[in-house]
């Protein structure tokens, strides 16, 4: 790998990191392309060069990543956890949500909530009797 690749990944991977730290914020190419400094537009192009999507899709898909977290692990409403994990409506959120889980919000609550059994309980089930 050339020196220039490796430079130009790094500041990918250094915009990538702000994104991950600031996911529920809007998306703001302009800053995340001064992080890499980068155009706006070379920073569009290249990000999408270098992990195979763009910004903004990463941002969505970061963004129902720890929707689906926050789902599994606490009893707060759709419409909580849509608004802190950065999505502007609940109808942007269902709709993203679907597209990359493949199932709505709610839905996937249902289906993991029956196969989250609580560590005691896995704990006590699994140790070795005697």
């Amino acid at each position: 790998m050339s020196r220039t690749v490796e430079e130009t990944n790094r500041r990918m991977l250094r915009a990538r990191d702000a994104m991950d730290r600031a996911y529920a914020q809007p998306l703001d190419v302009p800053a995340l392309a001064r992080i890499a400094h980068v155009s706006p537009a070379h920073f569009a192009r290249t990000f999408r060069a270098t992990f195979g999507e763009t910004p903004h899709r990463y941002l969505q898909r970061r963004r129902v990543e720890r929707a689906m977290f926050l789902l599994r692990e606490t009893d707060r409403s759709v419409t909580d956890i849509c608004y802190e994990v950065g999505f502007g409506s609940t109808g942007t959120f269902s709709r993203t949500f679907r597209d990359i889980v493949g199932r709505s919000p709610r839905t996937y609550r249902k289906e993991t909530a029956a196969t989250n059994v609580p560590t005691c309980f896995t704990k006590a089930w699994t140790r070795p009797s005697g």
